[in-house]
């Protein structure tokens, strides 16, 4: 504490601290001081609020300044002089109409001169007033306590300085009681800095956000007797059948206590009691404790353990603390991380800490959400990325059941930059010899400079003394993309000293010298495989991937290979996909009055990182996307095969076998005829056996046979689906969620042959200069001879079309074809191609051939280029109006390998606003998305058809459709499928179609859902082949068998009137 007289006379509390002073040399400010990371907070400790407290949150005074030096002075005229306005605490002052968020991925927003930051760092002085609750009663230790406050603060007590912090997701807690008068009103002022040293080594993927963000407490401890920290751990013995619960207790003894014990079951049934006089204020104890009930992610069952201190001669009670325990042991044997002894598989999400309205102020119940909504969606295992989270999120896991891997709050990405640049390296060089080239010397600025040790210490002993008493933690992290040095060396040296019971990972340390396992991030495939067989089955380290399968925008692609590689490897144990939520934050723009979810830019912050930040499986409102949907599908607890007649059931499970599930079945005859809806031929339900963890099991369904019997001659398919729910209420959702599905195609799939067209009759085909027109007694189709394309049909005298058919490549690209993708496409010209018509001719076939025949030579190509597709396109037309498209491409000259996709694309008159369709839904689905979606009948408006990403792109794919059915709301319409045409004939082609008001220029061309303008008519597609989507905005690209490659092709597409004429 420094107190030091101004030149008026007047006293300036924290001069060192960059407090207005009439000379700036005087010394270095703590928020420049690397070595200075707290002045007289107290010792970190396990979290727990004891029961004399006062939450302190609410409207506080505050004060916004550009410098630290603007900032009104504490404890004189001066403090009562400024402009003081109203904030919430917890929040952020940029979310509150002080300054701007900022958002970078990687790059520092300031110059990179460790450790100082900008003389202009804006400095937010809080205010508020409180008392001391006459009932509280004396003596007593009076603490403040700050769960969060970014970046760095001092904080005074009617105008005495108390102390100083940083370490912005950590806590604070200060002892007052000196500077607290009980018997009146107090004030608390908190001055908090937005840059400090420490900002340089809290350069996680987020919003840069300030102030006091998470809960702040009055607490009020005994003064002379009393629990400060306590640490409880459970062993059990070589069986896992018998535990010993050890609790460690840091005490304040200054008179005889006595120390009381009561460990109860959740029906609290004591398991084990014991009282006995507190003789030091260091103690170690251990309770034997027979057959206890574990805990998992999978059955997380708790105990309490009551901790009470007691006077020994007045027989009062000082202090009670209470905590939930979970019997569980983590270990590394045989090379895997085992819990309780069995191998586990963390199917796992990254999760920041974000709100759209509040930033990392995020209330209780919204984490409650997002936990509840994980488990509901298989997710088992969850890296707090990359800090330490709010307090009571662990509470919530522990009661929930999701294993941790809690992470200090240690990013310092940023100087990679600051060494790449110069370098001139380029972002297309291969990431190894990038990281070769950079991570030593970026290292150099913090990791492996001592003059950081302690702050990086620092950091280590806050993540694990705060949720060291918590079951669902198993696997510490010393922060994340901060290369690797001699600080991350001591951090681990000292978590395995304090605390063996837990592993430690670390990412950076790429040959895990200070971590208990390899990590990973975005791995290929190809990747993976070589990392699980470096060392055969005699390792020693497993290996995670603490990040994968990058869930930006329409994404992420191929997690079902994922799996089957986790699976197929006991070294490799799953991982942690980025990430769990976008972290757009919710806008009202001023001048347009539109409303959005902002991203890096939206806010005129520069340096930015763009809409990186959107990179979730949840919109930014925390409301699942579809590739959530993927996920699910993905971490499914069990899969089912075929065989014969019975159904098999492999239980993926750790721990727990299936009798919580209950399973119901159905068949369903998908008809190939567009008029039909989807037939339940059979249903049932079954009761599960006895299927114990990664068992299988076995079940008959004497159905089958007869089912396969009735449908054989049917024209369409046969489909079982098998439905898995829970039987009965678990604490994060009710019975009847379902947990998993399976679906199998009974019928042989068989080449279907698309019906020829009608017989000839009636039909006048008409000529003119420009095109040539085929009627019928209620429809008129008209090929347009100068483009040779379908550009006009009606029927019964409605149009159907507003914009022609024509041949398309391009969609619009995906946040993972934007990486790299769309660039070569674009490159290519796929954005722009062009028709040049070279022949158009029509044949009058007899009745033999049954239809009108037009014939397009043309080619297809873009400006600059001297590439191209010779395509020939026919279209046969019958007298029932229904034209059947055949195209055939040759690609010509240097062309691209890859498309983005490849088909028919046409604008339909805007009377069209219903879509049916067989084949995957509800939702959209690409070739490497489409596995969380089931085979059916499915309706939609068209509008529904659309999927609304945050930052616009291709989306409301449908893959593996048989047919579409496009209506009025009278139900008068077209159908289309599609084929693939060879010489003995066309045989149905399974295809992709979408169906929407916007093309792909409009959705390109659009920053924000606001932006798009939707169309009136409906922008139809029909796609021979559409590539996957990958996960290239950060990780592999499209695995190359959901790639489309450019080459020779045939499709077919028949268009029918609907309904069909009688």
């Amino acid at each position: 504490m420094r107190r030091v007289k101004d030149e008026d006379g007047s006293m300036i509390s924290g001069l060192n601290t960059g407090a207005r002073s009439r000379d700036l040399s005087v010394m270095r400010p703590d928020y420049c001081n690397e070595q200075v990371f707290q002045r007289n907070r107290l010792p970190a400790r396990s979290f727990f609020i004891p029961e004399r407290s006062i939450l302190l949150n609410g409207s506080w005074k505050f004060h916004y300044a550009s410098s630290p030096f603007y900032a009104p002075k504490v404890g004189t005229a001066g403090t009562e002089a400024a402009q003081w306005n109203d904030i919430e605490v917890p929040g952020h002052w940029q979310l509150q109409g002080h300054g701007i968020p900022q958002y970078t991925n990687v790059i520092y927003p300031f110059p990179v001169v460790p450790p100082f930051v900008p003389t202009d760092n804006p400095t937010g002085t809080y205010r508020r007033l409180f008392a001391v609750p006459d009932n509280w009663e004396t003596p007593l230790q009076l603490r403040l306590r700050f769960d969060g406050v970014d970046s760095a603060f001092h904080v005074f007590v009617n105008g005495i300085e108390i102390g100083y912090s940083q370490g912005s997701r950590n806590p604070s807690e200060f002892d007052v009681t000196s500077a607290v008068t009980r018997s009146k009103l107090n004030e608390v002022v908190v001055r908090v800095y937005q840059w400090s040293d420490g900002s340089y080594i809290e350069d996680q993927d987020q919003w840069w956000l300030s102030g006091i963000f998470r809960d702040v407490h009055l607490l009020g401890f005994p003064l002379d007797n009393r629990i400060d920290d306590f640490f409880v751990n459970t062993t059990f013995d070589s069986d896992y059948e018998h535990a010993v619960l050890t609790l460690k207790l840091k005490l304040k003894l200054e008179q005889p206590c006595n120390l009381e014990l009561c460990l109860k079951n959740r029906d609290d049934k004591v398991c084990f009691e014991y009282t006995k006089a507190a003789t030091k204020e260091d103690l170690e104890l251990g309770f034997p404790v027979d057959n206890p009930i574990t805990w998992t992610a999978e059955k997380p069952y708790l105990y309490t353990l009551r901790i009470t201190l007691r006077h020994k001669h007045k027989n009062e009670v000082l202090q009670i603390v209470r905590q939930r325990v979970g019997f569980r042991q983590v270990e590394i044997k045989n090379g895997n991380i085992t819990v309780n002894g069995r191998t586990i598989l963390l199917r796992g999400v990254n999760r920041h800490d974000h709100h759209p309205l509040l930033g990392r102020a995020v209330p209780l119940s919204f984490i409650k959400k997002d936990l509840l909504l994980m488990k509901q969606h298989n997710i088992n295992a969850l890296r707090c990325s990359h800090y330490p989270s709010h307090p009571r999120l662990y509470d919530l896991c522990d009661e929930l059941g999701l294993w941790v891997l809690d992470e200090a709050d240690l990013e310092c990405h940023g100087f990679y930059e600051a060494v790449a640049r110069p370098l001139d390296i380029p972002e297309d060089m291969d990431y190894k010899k990038r990281k070769a080239l950079t991570f030593p010397q970026a290292a150099k600025f913090t990791s492996d400079n001592p003059l950081w040790r302690e702050a990086y210490l620092d950091r280590m002993t806050q993540l694990v003394e705060r949720d060291k008493n918590h079951a669902c933690v198993i696997i510490w992290s010393l922060g994340n993309e901060a290369f690797y040095g001699s600080n991350h060396r001591a951090m681990y040296e000292w978590g395995k000293s304090y605390d063996p019971s837990r592993p430690i990972h670390y990412e950076a340390d790429t040959k895990a010298l200070s971590a208990d396992m390899f990590s990973y991030m975005y791995p290929t495939l190809a990747e993976l495989e070589k990392y699980a067989q470096a060392e055969g089955e005699d390792f020693t380290k497993p290996v995670i991937l603490c990040e994968y399968g990058h869930a930006m925008g329409n994404g992420p692609g191929a997690l079902e290979e994922y799996q089957v590689a986790f699976r197929s490897h006991r070294r490799l144990q799953g991982g942690f996909i980025w990430e769990w939520a976008n972290h757009g934050l919710w806008k009202i723009d001023g001048t347009t009055g539109k409303a959005y979810y902002a991203y890096g830019g939206d806010f005129g912050d520069v340096p930015n990182d763009g809409g990186f930040v959107m990179d979730g499986l949840c919109y930014s409102d925390h409301k699942p996307t579809p590739g959530l949907t993927e996920l699910k599908k993905a971490y499914a607890p069990l899969h089912v095969d075929i065989e014969a007649n019975e159904v098999v059931i492999t239980n993926r499970l750790d721990f727990l076998d299936l009798g919580h599930l209950s399973a119901t079945w159905k068949i369903i005859l998908l008809s190939y005829s567009p008029s039909s809806e989807e037939e339940v031929l059979e249903s049932g339900h079954f009761t599960l056996p006895s299927i114990e963890s990664h068992e299988k099991g076995r079940v008959g369904l004497l159905e089958l046979h007869a089912t396969l019997e009735r449908t054989s001659r049917s024209s369409g398919e046969c489909w079982l689906t098998i439905s898995f729910r829970l039987n009965q209420d678990v604490v994060w959702v009710q019975a009847g969620h379902e947990v998993a599905w399976y679906q199998h195609r009974l019928d042989k799939p068989d080449e279907t042959f698309v019906q020829p067209l009608m017989p000839l009759n009636l039909l006048q085909s008409v000529e003119s200069e420009l095109s040539y027109t085929v009627q019928g007694g209620d429809f008129s189709i008209t090929i347009d001879k100068v483009h040779g394309s379908l550009s006009d049909w009606t029927i019964n005298g409605n149009p159907i079309l507003a914009q022609p058919f024509h041949l398309t490549a391009w969609r619009a690209p995906t946040d993972n074809d934007a990486a790299h993708d769309a660039k070569q496409w674009a490159h290519w010209g796929l954005d722009v191609l062009e028709s040049q018509v070279r022949s158009v001719s029509i044949e009058k076939m007899d009745s033999k051939h049954n239809y009108v025949q037009i014939n397009v030579e043309s080619y297809i190509s873009p400006p600059i280029l001297a590439w191209g597709f010779e395509a020939t396109t026919t279209y046969r037309i019958d007298d029932s109006g229904s034209i059947d498209v055949m195209v055939h491409l040759k690609p010509k000259g240097p062309a691209p390998k890859t498309l983005p996709r490849i088909g028919l694309e046409a604008h339909l008159d805007k009377r069209i606003e219903d879509v049916a369709w067989f084949g995957r839904g509800p939702g959209e689905s690409y070739s490497d998305k489409k596995e969380s979606q089931k085979f059916g009948i499915y309706s939609s408006s068209v509008n529904d058809m659309h999927t609304s990403y945050e930052i616009p792109q291709e989306n409301g794919n449908r893959a593996d459709t048989r047919w579409v059915r496009l209506t009025d709301r009278q139900g008068a319409g077209i159908t289309a499928t599609m084929y693939e045409p060879n010489n003995e004939g066309r045989w149905m082609s399974p295809f992709h179609f979408s169906a929407q008001h916007y093309n792909a220029t409009d959705l390109q061309n659009a920053a924000h859902p606001c932006d798009l303008v939707a169309r009136e008519d409906v922008v139809v597609r029909f796609d021979a082949e559409h590539a996957g989507l990958g996960t290239a905005a950060c990780g592999p690209g499209t695995l190359d068998k959901y790639i489309v490659k450019c080459k020779e092709m045939k499709f077919g597409l028949l268009l029918k009137p609907f309904p069909q004429p009688i």
